[in-house]
């Protein structure tokens, strides 16, 4: 016997029981706790110099390895809309998209899969930059860093 659930949301926590009868022996049955957790996106803050390269993670506490099994893409969110910059598939290279103009020339996934723009602009103040590792068909792992740029 299987319980599936469908669209499941944290609501749906709690004590499931399963329970039938059987002969000679009576009825049998067994309890199990399920706990549904929200998705969890870390945000950052990255303060970094005009004219400067600016390295934003995607996971900070993710390695490499872990990174690398799994698709993931980079998108930068402004006034309510994202633009995707950057995909990348497992053991495949970097796509990078050609829709922004603002960032064609600047972007470049980096080691450990960071994503690096260089160099900083004073358009790029208050930008947000997000990374979506895919590690479960229905499972995305979200960071953000919002970028303050300086002048000197």
């Amino acid at each position: 016997w299987a319980l599936h659930l469908k669209n499941v949301t944290i609501s749906l926590s709690g004590q499931y029981e399963c329970s039938f009868a059987t002969y000679p022996h009576g009825t049998k049955a067994a309890k199990m706790r399920l706990i549904v957790r929200a998705e969890e996106e870390q945000h950052y803050v990255k303060e970094v110099w005009l004219n400067q390269t600016l390295e934003i993670p995607c996971l900070e506490d993710m390695t490499s390895e872990n990174l690398s099994n799994y698709p993931l893409k980079w998108l930068m969110g402004e006034n309510g809309r994202k633009e995707e910059l950057v995909t990348k598939e497992p053991s495949g290279p970097a796509v990078y998209r050609n829709g922004s103009t603002l960032y064609r020339q600047r972007v470049r996934l980096g080691f450990n899969n960071t994503l690096k723009i260089f160099p900083t602009e004073i358009t790029d103040d208050g930008r947000v930059f997000s990374c979506h590792v895919a590690y479960h068909p229905e499972r995305v792992r979200k960071s953000s860093t919002t970028v303050r740029v300086f002048g000197k």
